[in-house]
């Protein structure tokens, strides 16, 4: 008798433990969980926000789905050029930035090694080989299988993973995009999984968002990539910009401060732009006003500018929203006080 109650024991110590496990187990999964296969949706969009992301050195290379690996060489618009670390990248943009309205060019120097986007590393010996590279990335891009650069998932997750008849069979915490990449690229047909909600995100613009559900992550997705298509917009659109301004002489034509309208102080000044981001301002009477400029672009184009040693000209130092520009007139608003409007208009 002793011994039945022995074994009775045992049993009843298990049957608790394996409810108490269970009841852990339920208050992780929740009650209906997001189950994914190796095919599904949500595992292209996890595979795609984890690729390695090689957009960083696109000045140089033009190709987003891979990096330079370090060291290499180049001729930079015809200036040889050593890139021994990042803080080499700077001699490149500073080459650049001689003019912004040349044709910048950059002449790879082979050999030289490449991270892809599936985090391996290639050799690349000649023009061919890299050619396969950049195109084999355009064409991913293309047909929607390239990375998502434009949302950052913040780390730790944790993955529950199931077999066929929905039971978890376990978890997994990813701590690395590389990791998460990896997985997502090994789900097998017999398994399935979902994401242990809530995970954090950032998108394109620097948004943060928390994530509940396979569906949020979709919308975050759509998103981020509609932010990362204005921001590309906003780049074409400065660099249009940089060419009218360097391209044409101008005048103010209106600049409202207060309720204001001072560009009368300015109307004997022709402003000219220089294509190494000088400005000048000379009236009728060969008065000059000397300062500079720069086009950048957020989601919106800015154009900055910094005049010295003329207070009339001082007032205009700001860093300007470009609301709208065509090749005659240039509509600027104050990122600081959105009453202060500027406008430019070629003489």
């Amino acid at each position: 008798m002793k011994k039945l109650k022995t074994v009775t024991g045992i049993a009843l110590m298990a049957i608790l433990g394996f409810t108490s496990c269970q009841n852990e187990i339920d208050d992780v999964q929740g009650e209906n969980p997001n189950t994914n296969s190796a095919n599904s949706t949500t595992t292209s969009n996890l595979k795609r926000t984890s690729m390695y992301d090689g957009s960083f050195d696109d000045f140089l290379d033009g190709a987003s789905c891979s990096s330079i690996l370090l060291p290499f060489s180049a001729k930079v618009n015809g200036v040889q050029v050593s890139i021994f670390s990042q803080l080499d990248y700077q001699q490149v943009l500073s080459i650049f930035g001689q003019s912004n309205t040349d044709q910048d060019a950059v002449v790879l120097q082979f050999p030289f090694k490449v991270k892809l986007s599936n985090y391996t590393e290639a050799n690349v010996t000649n023009q061919t080989e890299y050619n396969a590279i950049v195109n084999a990335c355009s064409s991913a891009e293309a047909s929607g299988q390239g990375a998502i650069s434009s949302v950052n998932i913040s780390f730790p997750i944790t993955i529950l993973t199931y077999n066929l008849s929905l039971q978890q069979t376990g978890s997994i915490v990813i701590t690395s995009e590389q990791q998460l990449y990896t997985y997502m690229s090994n789900v097998s047909s017999s398994e399935l999984y979902s994401v242990n909600y809530p995970i954090s995100t950032t998108i394109a613009d620097g948004t943060k968002m928390t994530i509940s559900s396979d569906a949020e992550l979709q919308a975050a997705i759509n998103a981020s990539l509609k932010t990362e298509a204005t921001m590309a917009e906003a780049t074409q659109n400065s660099k249009k910009l940089e060419t009218i301004l360097v391209n044409g002489k101008f005048k103010v034509d209106s600049f409202v401060s207060a309720g204001v309208n001072s560009a009368s102080n300015y109307k004997d000044f022709t402003i000219d732009f220089a294509n190494n981001l000088s400005v000048t301002a000379v009236n009728l009477l060969s008065t000059t006003v000397n300062g500079t400029y720069a086009v950048s672009s957020e989601l919106s184009v800015f154009l900055k500018l910094n005049f010295s040693g003329n207070a009339t000209f001082t007032l205009l130092n700001n860093t300007w929203k470009v609301t709208s520009f065509t090749a005659t007139t240039i509509t600027l608003q104050s990122t600081t006080n959105a009453a202060v409007t500027l406008v430019l208009k070629q003489i």
